[in-house]
C-alpha cells in the first residue's frame, strides 16, 4: 500500500522504479493520492493514468480531458483546449456524493462541508476507468470554474486500485474530520477492496485531533 502526496512532486523516480511501480500496481497493489500528488509528473503516462486527472505541470489539452459533472448529473470528458490545474482562495464548500453504495462513501450525508481548503478545479488527464465519487462546485464567487469539480475518485489500473482526493492542502487541512474519515476509508479500499472504518458520530466533526 503506498500512499503519495505533494512531497513527491519535485523529483523523477529512475525508470527502474516506475517500472517496478507499475508492476506493483498493475497486479494488484494499492494507492492513495492526496492533495498535491496529483501535479506530479507530467511526463510519466502510466502514473497519469493511475491518478486519472492532474493538474499544473505543463499539463493542457494534450494531456487529456477535463472531468467534472454536469448540472444533470452526467460525467462529462472535456476536450477544450487549456490549461490544466487552478484553484481559487481557500474557502469552506459543500462535497457531495455521487456514488452513496461505494464502500468508502456508504454511510456518508449526502452532503458535507469541508475547508477552509483549496478546491482544485480544471484537472485532466487520460481520465480511464475513473469513477467520481464526490464532487465540490466551484464557484465563479471563489474564482473557479462553475462546475461540479471532482473531489473524491478512484481509479482501475490492471489489478490494482487507486483511491485519489483532492483535499488535504496543509496540516491544518489534514486535522479536518471530512478529510480524516474519507482518507482513512479511502486507503483502507486502496489496501483491501473493502471498507471496515465506520464513519464516526457527528461526522464531519471539523477540528478533529
Amino acid at each position: 500500500m503506498v500512499v503519495i502526496n505533494e512531497g513527491f512532486v519535485s523529483n523523477d523516480w529512475p525508470e527502474p522504479t516506475q517500472k517496478a511501480f507499475e508492476k506493483y500496481m498493475a497486479d494488484g497493489g494499492g494507492m492513495v493520492s492526496f492533495h498535491a500528488a496529483n501535479n506530479a509528473w507530467p511526463q510519466w503516462k502510466e502514473y497519469n493514468k493511475m491518478t486519472a486527472v492532474g493538474g499544473w505541470g505543463s499539463r493542457n489539452e494534450k494531456s487529456g480531458p477535463y472531468l467534472y459533472i454536469n448540472d444533470a448529473g452526467e460525467v462529462i470528458r472535456d476536450t477544450t483546449p487549456g490549461p490544466g490545474g487552478s484553484h481559487g482562495p481557500q474557502h469552506e464548500y459543500d462535497i457531495k456524493v455521487r456514488e452513496p453504495e461505494h464502500p468508502i462513501m456508504k454511510g456518508l450525508p449526502a452532503v458535507f462541508k469541508h475547508g477552509p481548503d483549496e478546491l482544485y478545479d480544471r484537472l485532466r488527464g487520460p481520465a480511464e476507468n475513473v469513477t467520481i465519487l464526490a464532487t465540490a462546485f466551484s464557484s465563479i464567487d471563489q474564482k473557479g470554474t462553475g462546475r461540479h469539480e471532482p473531489v473524491f475518485m478512484v481509479i482501475n489500473y490492471g489489478k490494482g486500485r487507486v483511491f485519489h482526493t483532492v483535499l488535504g492542502h496543509a496540516v491544518k487541512h489534514l486535522k479536518e474530520g471530512s478529510f480524516q474519515t474519507t482518507f482513512q476509508r479511502g486507503t483502507e479500499w486502496a489496501a483491501t477492496g473493502k471498507v471496515t472504518i465506520p464513519v464516526p458520530e457527528g461526522f464531519p466533526s471539523q477540528e478533529q485531533n
